[in-house]
């Protein structure tokens, strides 16, 4: 039976898809924004296996996060384009397997870009990796970069729905002008 969050909190279930390594992170965030630290880890696939295989591995570790954890929403790392063809494959089929298990547990899911998270860790957009990472340590109170940097990038992606698009952003009183403004556009973008 997993645990239950602090009371008023949003539980968030963050993904960073891949193939190979697809990070996971758990968080539990106040109406306030602080954030606790639930699980992180990394799941992995045998790069020698089938593609089938491989998506099954990664679908049985999510369920299992699932059911250990009790997420109430998935938060998953939109794909973008990258040079590497064959990367951005194994990243969207990953991405695709999350989206699908999230829906076979009756969750909420949203995707977010690698900007929009870093932008809502770092209030930087353009921010590195580093910075982000350094910022999911400090934000969750912990004494070290969580590794590889698909469990930090899960960790972000999970704060990151929580205070852009989840219900505790709603929670914590009226929106910003700011917050206004990315739901307005999220709106859009999704007609």
């Amino acid at each position: 039976m997993p645990s239950k969050p602090a009371r008023g909190a949003l539980r968030v279930l963050g993904i960073d898809p891949g193939l190979t390594r697809c990070g996971v992170g758990v968080v539990d965030v106040a109406p306030d924004r602080s954030a606790t630290l639930v699980y992180v880890g990394v799941l992995r696939s045998d790069h020698g296996d089938p593609i089938e295989r491989r998506l099954a591995s990664i679908a049985a570790g999510l369920r299992a996060v699932i059911d250990d954890h009790g997420p109430a929403v998935v938060a998953v790392e939109r794909v973008f384009a990258q040079h590497n063809r064959q990367t951005v494959m194994g990243t969207a089929q990953a991405s695709g397997i999350a989206l699908l298990v999230a829906g076979e547990r009756g969750l909420p899911a949203a995707t977010h870009t690698p900007t929009e998270i870093k932008a809502a860790i770092t209030g930087y957009g353009a921010a590195d990796k580093r910075q982000v990472q350094a910022m999911v340590a400090r934000i969750l109170r912990l004494d070290e970069v969580p590794k590889p940097a698909d469990a930090a990038d899960a960790l972000a992606l999970a704060l990151c729905h929580a205070w852009r698009g989840g219900p505790v952003a709603a929670a914590s009183g009226p929106l910003t002008p700011a917050q206004r403004a990315w739901a307005d556009a999220e709106r859009l973008a999704r007609r």
